[in-house]
């Protein structure tokens, strides 16, 4: 009896949203900021974020109860999405964890405290996933927490531990979803009304919401989703909401029955404040906001304790984005009864002491003026310039010149730093014992504060290596590829791989563990520089390999990329009289990647110099 006038209840609250809801496109856009607000007004909105670098994204659900992988973990069909896999299926393992998921250790005022100590300035947490289960009390339906065994809403004390404690609180909502009997259905009138209803709810009940972070809608079709009545009800609940830019992730067009974005304005809407490279470090972009979200352990939520990264690696991650210009949401997920597993605390207790130590070279920053790359990068606060630096040149350090005098370097750790700065090039030197790991940060006092916007350049190779290059000897190569990407790959573009043209990418290849492009120079000739251009913000070829060989048969590997950049420059030398001098003999150059699960490799640019 109970359960069914808990029904009635959630159908009455449902049937009041549908009357409340204005027809589609006749919501009032002049709330929205994306469309209405000056540059200023954006400054100061997204300020906090731009400052604040380094957050905790929770991936949790009863998914954790089998260490399935959230979400996609659920083996019923995924119909009317990007993967159209037939009928609607259910997954009957899957689909009853919540009758056993009862996070008795759930402590979200010791989760809070926990982010705090770490180092992060916010937390975003899954409330509902592409399985369709919320973590909060939804009067709009059955399947939420209440449904199982702890009956208590996650959201509700995440949301009161981050006000009382000052971290600010993000909620992760999937549009998409599997569970749903209406999803994408007919006209997915129902379904659109029931989600926007559970955005409302999120906005509504739980105090202030500084971030609303949606992970993809799925169909093709933007007449199937009224995101002008969304955005104008969320900003009517939250005026200063930050909204990352998957709002409306996969709306088509795809084919000609599909329909785009029916104004200029709803497709400004869609991008929100932000983009989100997933899983790796996106490229150095000063101009757009954006954040890296990568997963600490194998997968999104828990599986195991076992397969963590390790502290180092994240702290250069936490680097990379700094000084690439975006933020790190490091993501973290909690066991099945609310505790972190030990490889992740490793993790977040490591970050937080090296941030008690370096904070102040990443908060409040902003990337630049150099370009950030293998060697490290840079970033600047007032007329203080921090060189984040985790691998040193074994020729020497040098960076383009800055017109803009420094008047002391350290370490941060107040070790020596030896510069000199001149009208072609600033030098730096620190000596290995003074080095820190896993990088060395330091500071330089300029005399005057830096300009946010300007990037000058960025690391640059010995002067024999610029001075000596010598000529293009790629204009005429020609490509093979290990694969052709039926769906990706244009031919036509093939060509530009060896000229300035600006494209996307130039090839790319299908899925591969390990994907390769090797270029022929048509004869042996001397090279002394490689340079390879990357599609910007692409991470799959960030742990490129350079081999050359002269016959095609016989290879050596002479390079490795050890971070993302987008363009290597790879200078070639030989062993001769006891030291390395530009120059080798080649005609052939293999560039791939190997990877532990397929993976495509897509470049845009290629040059070889010498004679």
């Amino acid at each position: 009896m109970n359960k069914t006038i808990n029904s009635m209840y959630r159908f009455l609250i449902f049937s009041f949203l549908v009357v409340a809801a204005s027809l589609k496109g006749a919501a009032d856009l002049s709330n929205i900021p994306q469309v209405s607000e000056s540059s200023g007004q954006r400054d100061e909105r997204m300020q906090w974020f731009r400052d604040a670098k380094f957050g905790m994204f929770i991936h949790w659900g009863p998914c954790s109860v089998g260490m399935k992988e959230i979400g996609w973990g659920r083996e019923g069909n995924r119909p009317m999405d990007i993967n159209r896999h037939g009928p609607r299926t259910e997954d009957p393992v899957y689909d009853n964890y919540y009758k056993e998921f009862d996070p008795v250790k759930y402590d979200a005022e010791a989760w809070v405290k926990f982010a705090k100590a770490s180092g992060m300035q916010y937390i975003v947490l899954v409330t509902k996933h592409h399985d369709g289960f919320s973590m909060f009390d939804s009067k709009l339906t059955d399947y939420d927490i209440m449904a199982g065994p702890y009956q208590q809403d996650i959201v509700r004390k995440l949301a009161d531990a981050c006000h009382r404690h000052g971290i600010k609180l993000g909620l992760y909502y999937s549009t998409r979803d599997w569970y749903h009997p209406d999803y994408l259905v007919g006209d997915n009138e129902a379904y659109d009304r029931f989600y926007r209803g559970q955005i409302e709810e999120l906005l509504s009940n739980y105090g202030s919401v500084d971030i609303m972070w949606f992970d993809h809608v799925g169909g093709q079709d933007w007449g199937k989703w009224d995101f002008n009545q969304l955005f104008s009800m969320m900003y009517a609940k939250q005026p200063n909401l930050i909204i990352n830019n998957r709002a409306a992730k996969f709306c088509g067009p795809k084919t000609e029955e599909d329909r785009g974005p029916s104004t200029p304005e709803l497709q400004q809407i869609a991008q929100g404040d932000y983009y989100t490279p997933e899983g790796h470090i996106g490229g150095m972009d000063v101009e757009r906001d954006w954040e890296s979200c990568i997963h600490v352990g194998e997968g999104w939520s828990y599986r195991g304790e076992d397969g963590f990264k390790g502290p180092e690696d994240c702290i250069r991650m936490l680097v990379s984005c700094t000084t690439g210009g975006g933020n790190l949401l490091l993501n973290f997920g909690p066991r099945p009864d609310g505790t972190f597993a030990d490889g992740e605390a490793k993790v977040a207790v490591a970050m937080g002491e090296w941030l008690k130590l370096y904070g102040e070279a990443i908060y409040e920053t902003r990337a630049g003026p150099y370009e950030n790359g293998g060697w490290g990068g840079s970033c600047h606060k007032g007329n203080k310039l921090y060189l984040h630096v985790y691998n040193w040149p074994k020729l020497g350090f040098s960076l383009d010149p800055i017109d803009n005098k420094i008047l002391s370097a350290r370490t941060l750790t107040g070790k020596e730093v030896v510069f000199e700065q001149s009208d072609s090039k600033l030098s730096i030197e620190v000596s290995e014992d003074n080095r820190d790991h896993p990088v060395t940060v330091i500071e330089l006092t300029m005399e005057k504060p830096i300009d946010s916007s300007r990037i000058i350049g960025g690391a640059r190779l010995p002067d024999e290596f610029l001075s000596n290059r010598g000529e293009l000897v790629s204009e005429h190569a020609s490509l093979e590829l290990s694969s052709s990407s039926e769906k990706w790959d244009l031919p036509q573009n093939h060509p530009k791989f060896f000229t300035s043209e600006t494209i996307d990418y130039a090839f790319r290849t299908d899925k591969e563990l390990n994907p390769w492009v090797t270029i022929d120079l048509g004869a042996n000739k001397t090279v002394n520089l490689i340079e390879v251009e990357n599609r910007p913000g692409f991470g799959a070829a960030s742990g490129l390999i350079a081999s050359v060989s002269q016959d095609g048969e016989n290879w050596e590997e002479i390079w490795r990329a050890s971070a993302f950049q987008n363009v290597w420059q790879i200078p070639v030398t030989r062993f001769h009289a006891g030291i390395n001098v530009p120059g080798r003999e080649m005609r052939y150059i293999k560039l791939e990647t190997r990877n532990k699960s397929p993976k495509p490799l897509l470049l845009r640019g290629f040059r070889a110099y010498g004679k």
